[in-house]
C-alpha cells in the first residue's frame, strides 16, 4: 500500500478509529497512541480491501485489538491515572451526558451501543467484528439501553 493510499484511509476513518479508540481507553492520549498503532498497523499489511466498508471494518477490529492489547499490558496495570476530565470529548453539548453515560457502561454494553448507534452498524455486523452471536450483541445492545436509562434517569 503505498503512502498515498494510507493517507486517503486516514482522511476517510481517522475520525471514527479515535471516537472507538476513546470509548475503550476513556484517555485522550491513550486514544491517540490507539489510533497511530493501528494506522501503523494498515502500513505493515498487504490487505487488500474490497471495498470502503471493508476497510472500515478492518480497522475497527484492528483499533480494538489495539485497544484491547493496551488494556491488559502490564503498565497499565500497575500504574493508577486519575481520570482526566471529560471535557475534551468531541462531541456537541447536547449529546455529551449521552455520551459521558455510554463511556461510563461495561466494555461490551459500550462498544456494542458505540458501534450501533454511533456508527450505524447492525447487531450482525457488530457480531461479527466482536466475534459474539447476533443473539448475544442484541442482549448487550437491550441491556445496555437499559442501563442507559437508569444512569440518565428515565427508568
Amino acid at each position: 500500500m503505498n503512502e498515498h493510499m494510507i493517507r486517503e484511509i486516514y482522511e476517510r476513518h481517522a475520525d471514527n478509529v479515535y471516537r472507538l479508540c476513546y470509548s475503550y481507553l476513556k484517555n485522550t492520549e491513550d486514544a491517540k497512541d490507539a489510533l497511530q498503532n493501528t494506522f501503523v498497523r494498515l502500513m505493515k499489511t498487504e490487505k487488500e480491501f474490497e471495498s470502503v466498508e471493508h476497510e472500515k471494518g478492518w480497522l475497527i477490529v484492528t483499533a480494538g485489538n489495539v485497544c484491547k492489547d493496551m488494556l491488559k499490558s502490564f503498565w497499565r496495570k500497575k500504574v493508577t491515572i486519575d481520570d482526566e476530565s471529560f471535557s475534551n470529548i468531541p462531541v456537541h453539548d447536547e449529546n455529551r451526558e449521552l455520551l459521558l453515560a455510554v463511556l461510563s457502561l461495561p466494555v461490551k454494553y459500550r462498544i456494542s451501543l458505540y458501534l450501533h448507534y454511533y456508527e450505524g452498524y447492525t447487531s450482525a455486523e457488530i457480531a461479527k467484528l466482536m466475534k459474539k452471536s447476533d443473539g448475544t450483541v442484541r442482549g448487550y445492545l437491550a441491556k445496555g439501553r437499559d442501563l442507559l436509562k437508569e444512569r440518565l434517569g428515565e427508568v
